[in-house]
């Protein structure tokens, strides 16, 4: 992968909150969830704590956080760059910014077609 592009990315806000459950938690990992129970959500969880599969894509990483995707969902979105941000509101049930009062959002954004082709030659 391409580390002149990045798959995924973090507002400022977003590293604050997630070096903060960092310090409360220790070692962190994120999976954006496909939907179900808590919808398209970054879910934050322990390092660990979350059962990735073979076919899991790793995305990269926010601060030392290594961050993952399904390869369903990596299939829709693997034309967006990934923007995770933290807005006031509950988190998913599973995830460890629940019962903080803020939130991981995940914004996206579209590549543009020269940063696809060198995203495509790098894998």
């Amino acid at each position: 992968m391409n580390n002149a592009i990045a798959r995924v990315t973090a507002t400022p806000a977003a590293l604050e909150f997630l070096a903060a459950l960092r310090r409360q938690h220790g070692p962190l990992m994120f999976f954006q969830s496909g939907g179900c129970c808590d919808g398209s959500a970054p879910m934050c969880y322990g390092a660990g704590d979350f059962n990735l599969s073979d076919t899991d894509v790793y995305l990269g990483n926010l601060d030392g956080t290594p961050f993952y995707m399904g390869l369903e969902q990596f299939e829709y979105w693997q034309h967006t760059q990934l923007i995770i941000d933290v807005v006031d509101g509950n988190g998913g049930m599973f995830s460890l910014d629940n019962g903080t009062g803020r939130r991981f959002l995940t914004r996206s954004r579209l590549f543009t077609d020269e940063e696809l082709a060198v995203l495509n030659s790098a894998e």
